[in-house]
């Protein structure tokens, strides 16, 4: 890509960070991962920009979308047998509706602004206010409860706080993503087709 004078992409993640923060994470703050797959990131992304001068990376969070399994498809096909549902509720990020992460990045790939972009949708919430925003706009009746993510085994440890500033995008005058809220919506209304 070098060679031939190409922009060069990168799809990177949240994970890059150790998610011990308060605030929204810019795309100025030091990543510090704390798993395997936040390192080999955060890895990528050195690889990128040692032998790229044209690149793009772009940091995301919580997707879903119209292919593969996804959070919002996963909380819906469990409410069909199940009466509750325990989520983790001290894990907090930005759910990423794929279609609109697609469309900033090619806005973003027709300049010449290169560098590490956060581009997510925007807000913040925890899995379980996700899980219940879903329900409730699906019509879905069934109970959510709220649990720890030491409560609930999973292999590799993830941020507890991983919401994405995504000032870079904005302070090159793009408008920020729409709302993860009503993302979620244009989605839901995909999966009834």
């Amino acid at each position: 890509a070098e060679a031939v004078g190409a922009k060069m992409i990168h799809v990177s993640t949240d994970y890059v960070f150790e998610g011990n923060g308060t605030k929204p994470y810019t795309e100025f703050d030091a990543p510090n991962p704390v798993s395997a797959y936040g390192k080999t990131k955060l890895e990528g992304e050195k690889f990128v920009q040692q032998f790229s001068n044209h690149f793009f990376i772009f940091r995301t969070a919580w997707l879903y979308g119209v292919n593969g399994g996804n959070f919002p498809k996963t909380m819906l096909e469990l409410a069909k047998t199940h009466d509750e549902l325990t989520v983790v509720y001290d894990e907090v990020g930005t759910p990423t509706y794929t279609p609109d992460l697609a469309e900033a990045i090619g806005k973003l790939i027709e300049t010449d602004y290169y560098g590490i972009y956060h581009i997510t949708n925007s807000g913040s919430c925890s899995w379980c206010e996700f899980a219940k925003y879903i329900f409730e706009i699906a019509g879905v009746d069934v109970k959510v409860t709220p649990v720890t993510a030491s409560e609930f085994a999973r292999p590799a440890p993830r941020p507890s706080y991983s919401v994405l500033n995504n000032k870079k995008w904005v302070d090159n005058g793009f408008e920020p993503l729409r709302s993860y809220k009503e993302a979620i919506k244009d989605y839901l209304i995909y999966l009834k087709k």
